[in-house]
């Protein structure tokens, strides 16, 4: 039996070192054929890894449903068009409010 024909090329970037320790684990004198049966080995324990999401902090999330409600009032007054010198400082100080709240949460669930 003849071996397949080999016409695709996958290019792999790989630094100095780490082609060093390529070829230190290839215990053959081509390091793309032991690459081939490494990667395409079918008695390998392959196994896809999907990741899943972790579950959210109740918490976090009725945090960020307020600021979210906030957000909506705000978004609210813009689109009415009735806009006077206080209602901008308004709105200009929920946003900075809002800003807040989102760099607090920030620094509590990093």
């Amino acid at each position: 039996m003849s071996e397949p024909t080999r016409d695709k090329i996958i290019k792999v970037r790989v630094s100095a070192e780490e082609h060093e320790t390529l070829k230190w684990r290839c215990p053959k004198a081509r390091l793309a054929e032991w690459m081939r049966e490494q990667c395409l080995n079918p008695d390998g324990d392959w196994v896809r890894q999907t990741k899943k999401a972790e579950p959210a902090d109740p918490a976090l999330l009725r945090q960020l449903a307020g600021i979210g409600n906030n957000l909506n009032q705000i978004a609210r007054k813009v689109n009415t068009g009735d806009w006077a010198g206080l209602d901008r400082v308004a709105v200009v100080a929920a946003l900075a409010a809002v800003e807040r709240e989102l760099s607090e949460l920030r620094a509590t669930h990093r």
